[in-house]
């Protein structure tokens, strides 16, 4: 009897654990952001002092990216280790395809709104501004919107990795049951030729 296979339950778990950690990174950030009362001017000069937004949303791009990767290895593997090129008329593995590229879609809005994010509450000094040397302050919701896109990502990364498990494991079992077949085939004949 085959022992069980834990890889896809910890393989999933990870993603989600670091998909949560991320998105709690960011409904954080929003919290902690610096604000418009913070700008400091002096003359046509402005500062705005650094604020954990900073480094949260820094963890949660990096929490964000590891799950990304792990999911995406995960498929990777999955493909490539079946020796078999993707056909396009399974319904499982166009849709393991569309969310594979909507997750992608996803990660890729995320990351851009959390580095701007994180960049704009790094420590800005007098005449040393975020974009030509004035200050600004992230809007209120870049950071929730971003958590939405974090967890949008997770959930489209989660969904490719089960259906290309469920298109690999349905495609195992007809596999086995075709050299099943084949052999109960050959054990027929060669009771036929046993008689002759």
């Amino acid at each position: 009897m085959e022992k069980p296979k834990y890889g896809m339950a910890i393989l999933c778990a990870a993603i989600l654990l670091l998909g949560l950690i991320s998105a709690i990174a960011c409904i954080a950030a929003e919290f902690k952001r610096t604000k418009a009362k913070d700008v400091r001017l002096d003359g046509k000069l402005c500062s705005l002092p650094g604020s954990p937004a900073f480094g949260l949303g820094l963890a949660a791009s990096i929490c964000l990216l590891a799950a990304q990767v792990i999911g995406t290895s995960a498929i990777g593997w999955q493909l490539c280790s079946r020796e078999k090129k993707l056909n396009t008329n399974d319904r499982r593995k166009a849709t393991t395809i569309i969310l594979f590229i909507l997750s992608w879609i996803a990660f890729g809005f995320a990351i851009i709104f959390l580095g701007v994010g994180s960049s704009m509450n790094h420590s800005q000094r007098y005449g040393d501004g975020w974009l030509k040397g004035q200050c600004y302050v992230v809007n209120d919701g870049v950071y929730i919107g971003a958590a939405v896109l974090v967890l949008a990502t997770v959930i489209f990364t989660l969904g490719f990795t089960f259906t290309a498990r469920m298109t690999d494991s349905r495609e195992q079992g007809e596999l086995g049951r075709r050299v099943h077949a084949q052999k109960q085939g050959e054990n027929g004949e060669a009771g036929v030729n046993c008689k002759q």
